[in-house]
């Protein structure tokens, strides 16, 4: 038992350590016949997968809320094998080929010396190689983005980042680029939120992810992909389709649908799935192939690689969570943690002795009648040339996607990107990285090197021939503002100030109205005793705070008495004015005062002293004065847009 117990840690993850998982099913719409062969893609079936996020840079022990890249990525068990989308939550990549992920994973990773910062890029390594090696600055822009910091993994868009081959049934390519839609719209917090939740909650994705799915708000995502001729350049529109440090704008390329992902289950044991799952890009199947993207390239021979120690040999895809859900038979033997106990006597190709057994799979192999449809590569033709290590001209160009990305967001998204890339170099020691940095950005959009510049307290070191281009297209596809979108899942605060005199008829008819939206309605009192009538305080003025709410309603009545004994909350730093506000309980402040400021949706009642003494406008937008019950719909309905916008204008 003792030496168990010594032995039941194994080495994290390179990368993506941190992470949260959940089973579901994937909902094939039978429509893509004309683009693959994949029976799970062009088949209406429905088919069990297993998805897990991720940061890329913290520990696993690291907080959810950092500033970072996400990990997006689903094994799929189909009836022909396992097929493995690993993808993030940014559609391009720091590098362009793989011989360079060791030196952006140690340049982001905390400093050898001292092991610090954690989970974060706000340090000189990282900004001194994104700065010199500039084919990082499109992928930096969008982490400094909200894209960095999601307010949910329900509220992500996932993407494969390298262009993938397709081969039909009559052996017809086309290039393709995976994406997955959110059905809840891609949200994000504010860079004062992240840090807030890093304290009060530094779980709250993976909390977040598991509580929706136990309320049966199961998180969805629609998976489609951009389709583009497979032609012998693979370029479309004047974009490398092999550059994973580059889009094409879903304006030139639209989104086709090809099924629904449905995360409906938790993970009965966190070590055995989320921590023992193992994807790999190889792991495709019939009808889904790769390109000569030099990114993909190495991912097939790392993600695999780095599994060997992790899990302790070569047989992981017998672990449980990544054993196919469909026959297998081939010639791998032996080896540490074998599970299987293989008949036969010939594990070799040709071979008389076992009747030829495994046969290969395809039409023209002996046997194949009895094989199930395997991966097959259909042969491409390649233009006469000499393999070299060597980018193409088309590689060169680091700055233009970078330019359309931060042009094609709104007005208050821009702004949270300087304040983004401001803290980050905020935080580096040394001037000459903040201005070599600086003047990169001087390169992709002249007003935000300025206001990054104005923040460091720096001047822009441009010239007129590294000024940014002015002919380059926009995408307002990659802005997360301007649309509406569902409800399911969202939290709603009714923050009370008395629990023993809370009118609880109103309360609780208040919560049913929050729940017939499919939202989650949490009580926050002063303390944890139920209501009069029973009714439980999910939290209370110390253990709830305004960043895990996405509106909150304020009951009053009652609800604005202070502390009987103001002194006795001195010591607690949320208090504020330890004497209070008036008749207000100064936590209560504190909570309007913070959701009004962080642009949420917010009600109270028509005799509420509390936005008075919060400073609240009770006519801006988003803020809305009645009986609870009745401008419910108000804050409903401001809360669609993810947040009342014009507040930050």
């Amino acid at each position: 038992m003792q030496a168990h117990f010594d032995h039941e840690r194994i080495p994290e993850r390179v990368v993506h350590a941190r992470g949260a998982a959940a089973h579901g099913v994937f909902e094939s719409y039978g429509v893509a016949g004309n683009l693959t062969r994949a029976r799970f893609l062009t088949e209406a079936k429905t088919t069990r997968v297993f998805t897990r996020f991720s940061t890329v840079v913290g520990s696993r022990g690291s907080a959810d809320a950092v500033r970072d890249t996400r990990g997006f990525a689903t094994k799929f068990y189909t009836d022909e094998g396992t097929f493995d989308l690993v993808g993030n939550n940014i559609p391009v990549f720091f590098i362009q080929d793989g011989i360079k992920f060791p030196d952006v994973v140690h340049a982001a990773k905390p400093h050898p010396d001292r092991e610090i910062p954690q989970a974060q890029s706000a340090h000189d390594t990282f900004w001194d190689f994104v700065s010199l090696h500039t084919e990082a600055q499109a992928h930096a822009m969008w982490q400094m983005s909200d894209r960095g910091i999601p307010r949910s993994f329900r509220m992500m868009e996932g993407f494969g980042v390298n262009t993938f081959r397709m081969i039909n049934a009559n052996d017809e390519t086309v290039l393709v680029k995976f994406h997955w839609k959110p059905r809840l719209g891609a949200h994000s917090l504010t860079w004062e939120e992240a840090q807030m939740v890093n304290g009060v909650d530094p779980d709250f994705h993976r909390r977040d992810l598991a509580d929706a799915i136990e309320s049966g708000a199961y998180p969805q995502w629609e998976l489609g992909v951009q389709v583009f001729p497979d032609t012998e350049d693979e370029m479309f529109q004047g974009i490398d389709l092999l550059d994973p440090t580059k889009i094409v704008p879903e304006e030139l390329a639209e989104v086709q649908p090809l099924g629904l992902l449905t995360l409906n289950a938790n993970p009965s044991n966190y070590f055995a799935e989320t921590e023992q799952v193992a994807f790999h890009p190889g792991h495709l199947g019939p009808g889904i192939d790769v390109t000569n993207d030099p990114l993909l390239q190495a991912r097939m021979f790392s993600y695999i690689d780095t599994q060997l120690t992790r899990l302790g040999g070569p047989n992981f895809a017998q672990i449980p969570i990544n054993r196919p859900h469909t026959e297998t038979n081939d010639m791998l033997r032996d080896g540490f943690h074998q599970h299987g106990v293989q008949e036969g006597v010939a594990p070799y190709k040709p071979n008389s002795l076992d009747g030829g057994c495994p046969f290969f799979a395809g039409a023209d192999r002996p046997g194949s009648e009895d094989v199930k449809q395997a991966l097959i590569d259909i042969p491409q033709h390649i233009a006469e040339s000499q393999m070299v290590r060597r980018h193409s001209q088309s590689f060169d160009d680091h700055f233009s996607q970078a330019t359309m990305f931060y042009r094609s967001l709104s007005p208050v998204e821009q702004e949270h990107t300087a304040q983004g890339y401001a803290f980050e170099l905020g935080k580096c020691y040394e001037t000459t990285i903040r201005q070599r940095q600086v003047n990169q950005l001087a390169k992709i959009d002249a007003d935000l090197a300025a206001r990054v510049a104005g923040e460091l307290g720096l001047e822009v070191e441009s010239s007129a021939d590294t000024a940014p281009r002015d002919d380059i297209m926009t995408s307002p596809a990659v802005s997360q503002v301007g649309q509406t979108w569902p409800l399911d899942g969202r939290i709603i605060g009714i923050a009370i100030g008395n629990n023993a005199e809370a009118d609880a008829d109103r309360i609780n008819q208040l919560r049913t109205v929050i729940n017939e939206h499919k939202m989650v309605p949490l009580i926050i009192a002063p303390n944890a005793a139920p209501l009069s009538d029973g009714t439980p305080v999910q939290r209370t003025y110390l253990t709830g705070r305004s960043v895990e709410y996405d509106a909150v309603i304020f009951v009053s009545g009652s609800a604005e008495t202070p502390p009987q004994d103001p002194e006795s909350h001195g010591i607690d730093a949320k208090l504020g004015d330890p004497t209070g506000r008036g008749n207000v309980d100064p936590r209560l402040v504190l909570l309007a005062a913070e959701t009004f400021r962080q642009a949420k949706a917010v009600a109270f009642d028509d005799a509420s002293p509390v936005p008075t003494a919060a400073g609240i406008d009770a006519q801006a937008p988003g803020v809305f004065v009645g009986q609870p019950a009745v401008v419910a719909d108000q804050v409903f309905e401001a809360l669609r847009s993810h947040r009342v916008w014009e507040r930050f204008s």
